[in-house]
């Protein structure tokens, strides 16, 4: 399993178009891939779960990773989350 923590960076934070994104790039992975603040852990495959944890720009995002293809899931979505999920603010 792989835990990394990373800030949402991104003037919105993880709204309904963001948390969609990063929905759709982790339903691509077998993995088991969770996000949370705080100790609450969610399926980042789900863009409601993703939603109610109203991450805002600066949110440190904790994710919890397990599953054969685990090291390419953190790398696209460390990306994803980097790049403000395509948003260019």
């Amino acid at each position: 399993m792989l835990k990394h923590a990373i800030t949402i960076i991104n003037q919105r934070g993880l709204h309904a178009r963001a948390a969609a994104k990063l929905a759709t790039l982790a339903a691509r992975f077998a993995a088991s891939i969770r996000a949370g603040i705080n100790g609450k852990m969610v399926d980042s495959k789900s863009v409601m779960s993703l939603m109610l944890l109203a991450a805002t720009q600066g949110t440190q995002l904790q994710l919890e990773i397990e599953g054969e293809d685990e090291s390419e899931a953190l790398a696209a979505i460390c990306e994803l989350i980097n790049d403000m999920f395509g948003e260019g603010e």
